[in-house]
């Protein structure tokens, strides 16, 4: 191929993407909405003509409404109302299109059982209908909930005897956003404090739009209390808003914000290295200054001492196994937020949730979050407050 091609066949290529994406979409949203509408609404179930009619309504206004929706509330516009409303439907037809799927193994096996329509069709509509909203009504209370307790203890064996038991409490992806949850915040501060904790950490994704925005919902963070540290690192998401506006933030409300750098703390005479990298998204966000730098974070850090890193996500795990990290704590997954989804994050990431050993010395915690992102709802994968118990080695 000569250049002259070669460039000719660039920007053919490029043209493509646009075409390629809007389609890829297009069949997910058929997907998304279809398989419910057909499993609810047509199939065999022989339903009345206005139920089907009705039934057909709902969906197709759902579908072209959806993006719409998403648009306004997650686009150059954010508002909170249509993101509200976006986020919301796009959790009912998730649940909807996953138990749609396996309602249909169900009428797979009344087949086979001899059941035939409309009856086949009528009872795995019912039974679809039936978990569906009884898993939506349970999601929305477990997400909007304080998230329980979570209790680990971690070896590190380079820990000095002075710092053995030492209590870590780690917070991530409060994911503060267009629900109003500033009452929600108060409250799992009160949480934490209550656990008298020695260190505190955020691990990044504090929430979704600007410190103008969340102000209201992030202040409860001030009241924290710790005897040792409070640390904060950046998230995915900061870097779709304002990550330096966070940084300054926290730093306002009295948090050590670990941008690329570390703290050390102490403890009847045994010293902990406190380190913080930016989240793996942070090069490429364009801010200059901003990326993950395990180097910088760790340099006039004394080499024989442990280290706990906060990343937020759990694949810079691997940088952290080249620096010799004795502990990072991580967030990022949600622990899947709504299943299944978690088998689809484990595509991305190297856990999903609980306490890892990653080389002869690194061990990893990711927590399945905070608070949550998006539709209001978590099903199979509880929000936590994680207490790590440190132990000497």
């Amino acid at each position: 191929m000569s250049a002259t091609e070669a460039v000719r066949a660039a920007p053919a290529r490029r043209s493509l993407r646009p075409f390629l994406f809007t389609l890829t979409i297009t069949a997910i949203m058929a997907l998304l909405f279809g398989v419910p509408w057909w499993t609810l609404v047509v199939a065999g179930a022989h339903w009345p003509t206005p139920v089907i009619a009705t039934g057909t309504i709902v969906f197709v206004v759902a579908l072209v409404a959806f993006p719409v929706l998403m648009y306004l509330g997650h686009g150059g516009r954010r508002q909170d109302w249509a993101a509200r409303t976006g986020d919301t439907l796009l959790g009912v037809a998730w649940v909807l299109f996953v138990w749609s799927l396996l309602g249909n193994l169900l009428r797979i096996g009344l087949a086979v059982g001899g059941v035939g329509d409309p009856v086949r069709s009528r009872i795995t509509a019912a039974a679809v209908a039936v978990v569906a909203v009884g898993l939506l009504l349970w999601g929305y209370v477990e997400a909007m909930r304080v998230p329980r307790v979570r209790r680990v203890d971690v070896r590190v064996g380079r820990l000095g005897a002075g710092l053995d038991g030492v209590r870590v409490v780690l917070l991530t992806d409060t994911h503060y956003g267009p629900i109003d949850r500033a009452g929600w915040s108060a409250r799992v501060v009160a949480a934490v404090n209550e656990l008298d904790p020695d260190i505190v950490c955020h691990t990044g994704d504090i929430a979704d739009g600007t410190v103008a925005q969340r102000r209201d919902q992030a202040a409860p963070l001030g009241e924290v209390r710790a005897r040792l540290a409070r640390t904060y690192v950046t998230g995915n998401h900061e870097y779709f808003g304002e990550a330096q506006g966070w940084l300054d933030h926290m730093r306002q409300l009295g948090w050590e914000p670990l941008h690329n750098r570390h703290v050390v703390v102490e403890r009847n005479g045994a010293r902990l290295v406190v380190a913080g990298v930016d989240d793996a998204t942070a090069g490429a966000s364009g801010r200059p200054g901003h990326h993950a730098d395990h180097a910088a974070a760790l340099t006039g850090a004394d080499p024989d001492l442990p280290v706990l890193l906060l990343a937020h996500q759990p694949k810079q795990i691997g940088a952290a196994v080249a620096h010799g990290i004795d502990l990072q704590i991580s967030g990022h997954t949600h622990g899947g937020q709504i299943w299944p989804f978690n088998f689809l994050v484990r595509l991305d990431q190297p856990t999903v949730h609980g306490l890892t050993r990653h080389g002869d010395r690194t061990q990893l915690y990711t927590s399945r979050g905070t608070g949550f992102w998006g539709p209001p709802l978590r099903i199979f994968a509880p929000s936590e407050i994680t207490v790590l118990t440190l132990r000497a080695g």
